[in-house]
């Protein structure tokens, strides 16, 4: 027993790790999406709300891509509003967006965790050792891949449920102050709905990939027992 733990513990590591890989990764690149923007701003009348025409939408979501991937502390963002140039972002918005950008930050680094993790633990199992670790591998990823849609099916129903509930919770739970309901352009950009929207795309995003991983570490399963069968018959 005191020989198979450490391998236990691994092989539980990697089965956790990958709904956290599949939802960091879905965050990520929600946050880098500028389609997402794009679709937010058309779905919800941005440009009517705000007054700002279609290039300057496409600017300031460029410029959030743009901030959120950068060395700089605030953002720093100048828009066009009949002739008029002006900064978008208030002094409490802009506070706010320097913490939306740490969480960005915690999340790639998290995704990167779980990548390197993920990828040395199939990796060096799968070449190192053969036959029975594949199919525990597999299994592995199939029990993962079922955490990941049970999380996402939680998830799905928060939502649908009370979704305005756990966007406050939320809010209440990562952000030290408020200034995430400060007045201005940013509520008006990605209003509730939106985050709605967004959401469910991350979690569509995260239950194909897991369905993918399961339904792939499955075949693979069912093609190594037939084969497995057919060995032992022909021996």
């Amino acid at each position: 027993m005191k020989v198979r733990l450490p391998g236990i513990i691994a092989r539980w590591i990697f089965i956790l790790c990958l709904p956290v890989l599949l939802l960091t990764a879905s965050i990520g690149y929600a946050a880098n999406s500028l389609w997402l923007y794009k679709y937010g701003f058309g779905e919800y009348d941005v440009g009517e709300t705000t007054g700002l025409t279609e290039v300057e939408l496409e600017k300031a979501a460029r410029g959030l891509i743009s901030y959120f991937n950068s060395g700089e502390e605030y953002v720093d963002i100048v828009v066009e509003k009949d002739g008029i140039s002006f900064e978008l972002f208030t002094r409490e918005e802009k506070i706010h967006m320097k913490d939306v950008k740490g969480l960005f930050w915690l999340d790639y680094w998290i995704l990167l965790g779980t990548l390197v993790y993920t990828l040395v633990y199939a990796g060096a199992g799968f070449f190192l050792r053969r036959g029975r670790y594949r199919r525990k591998l597999a299994w592995s990823m199939v029990a993962g891949s079922g955490i990941t849609l049970a999380l996402m099916l939680a998830l799905w129903l928060g939502t649908l449920l009370n979704f305005d509930r756990l966007f406050l919770r939320f809010h209440l739970f990562f952000f030290t102050n408020e200034f995430w309901s400060a007045e201005g352009y940013m509520l008006q950009l990605f209003p509730g709905d939106f985050w709605y929207d967004t959401t469910i795309f991350c979690a569509t995003l995260v239950v194909i990939a897991a369905a993918i991983i399961g339904v792939a570490a499955g075949g693979y399963l069912i093609f190594a027992g037939k084969n497995l069968h057919f060995q032992q018959e022909v021996s």
